[in-house]
């Protein structure tokens, strides 16, 4: 991977899903001193795995974006190929889903209703990008094989037959 694709990609990640993820989240969860309400340990190993698991899945696909794809999550910096491989074989958007597991895990280690309605909003948010601002785009750029690759594949959730690019 060329070294600045690296800087460009690690800069998106701490701005933007940093900021989702860590910055407001703790402004949510915080009290007027800064202190942040404890969390609800209880709930910790399975807030964990999904930290984890929505963490790999950001990560390998920001890793898809750059090595087949040539391009950032950005959406000034955009992949130049269409990244049909890894998670993307089975879902449209798994690096959206990651970053909501991680929503998740925090909604279940605080259970804070302020919490809840932020991540929620995250996730309309992301369906409305989706909606009306990616898809259209990925159409317009790459056509066909685009529109074969949404007939095969969903949008949220997960496909049990991999995606194939050959038309069957």
């Amino acid at each position: 991977m060329r070294p600045f694709l690296a800087f460009k990609i690690l800069l998106f990640t701490l701005l933007v899903p940093g900021a989702v993820l860590v910055y407001m989240p703790y402004w949510v969860l915080s009290d007027s001193a800064g202190n942040l309400q404890p969390a609800n340990l209880a709930w910790a190993p399975p807030a964990g795995f999904c930290i984890i698991l929505g963490l790999a899945s950001y990560l390998r696909c920001a890793w898809d974006f750059a090595i087949t794809g040539l391009g950032t999550p950005a959406p000034i910096d955009p992949p130049q190929k269409l990244v049909v491989s890894g998670l993307y074989r089975r879902t449209r958007n798994p690096m959206f889903q990651g970053v909501l597991l991680v929503l998740l895990a925090e909604c279940l280690l605080y259970a804070d209703p302020g919490l809840i309605v932020y991540a929620g909003s995250i996730a309309l948010f992301f369906h409305i990008t989706v909606v009306f601002r990616e898809e259209p785009d990925l159409t317009s750029r790459f056509g066909a094989s685009y529109s074969h690759y949404c007939r095969q594949v969903p949008r949220w959730g997960f496909a049990l037959k991999a995606f194939s690019p050959e038309p069957i």
